[in-house]
């Protein structure tokens, strides 16, 4: 029983079959939200692959590996996984643990093999800040005074609700890309 502070995350690669890609992403969005029905379960969500069309990656976190082994291996998520049989294959699928999986060489989305070591620990930290702080300053600049109206913990969250897809689908996949020398140098 192997329990993190920071959560785990499974990252699966997925081929959609030709034409089917409408009822994917519905079997998808209809998968994520059984695993929200569970314990532990932290968030997640789809990304297509900016070089292959047909090529998707699917995250779901949980708090730990026991949730996420409770979800894996629940009856229900075998249901959900026996309706999408010819929607989709399954390629690569990867199991990381903190935010290591945001440094990740992008080519481990798409080969089984590991390229590299995540980067130290406070290489990780310099990058998170760098898109953090302007995205922060951003939205305390123009969305939470639009807000002032709410109290300070509605404000809050949807602050987090909008900064957080925002770093993890945009920023951070911006500045890993650009930071890649320095940070596995």
């Amino acid at each position: 029983m192997n329990t993190t502070a920071t959560g785990v995350t499974t990252s699966v690669s997925r081929r959609v079959a030709a034409g089917r890609e409408q009822e994917f992403l519905r079997w998808t969005d209809a998968g994520m939200a059984m695993a929200g029905t569970f314990p532990g379960f932290l968030g997640g969500g789809w990304l297509r692959a900016a070089s292959d069309p047909e090529q998707y990656h699917v995250v779901y976190r949980f708090a730990d590996e026991d949730t996420l082994d409770a979800w894996t291996t629940s009856p229900a998520r075998k249901v959900w996984v026996g309706r999408g049989t010819g929607l989709a294959q399954d390629t690569v699928t990867h199991r990381l643990t903190g935010v290591e999986g945001w440094f990740e060489p992008q080519s481990t989305l798409t080969h089984a093999v590991r390229v590299s070591a995540p980067p130290p620990r406070w290489k990780q930290a310099v990058t998170i800040w760098l898109g953090f702080f302007p995205i922060s300053l951003l939205i305390a600049m123009f969305v939470t005074p639009r807000l002032s109206a709410l109290d300070v913990v509605t404000r809050t969250v949807v602050a987090s609700v909008v900064t957080t897809p925002v770093m993890v689908f945009v920023v951070l996949p911006f500045l890993t890309g650009r930071l890649r020398r320095w940070l596995h140098g």
